[in-house]
């Protein structure tokens, strides 16, 4: 009991070789994460002009219209 297989090591080894293997899985998937974080972030700035835009009128051009 709690000794590992030869099926246990075999499993973990091959995690390790889908999660390590390759070009630099795992910085490849973090620089993706980085380039959709940016993004995010780009489109959040993009959305402050509808809000300039929708800035009430003075009192004065407020007054007049009812007139």
């Amino acid at each position: 009991m709690g000794a590992l297989s030869i099926w246990h090591i075999l499993l973990i080894a091959a995690v390790a070789l889908v999660l390590f293997g390759g070009r630099g899985k795992i910085s490849g998937i973090m620089g993706d994460t980085a380039k959709g974080i940016r993004a995010f972030r780009e489109g959040l700035k993009g959305d402050d002009a509808p809000e300039e835009a929708a800035k009430p009128l003075p009192k004065d051009e407020k007054d007049g219209a009812r007139g």
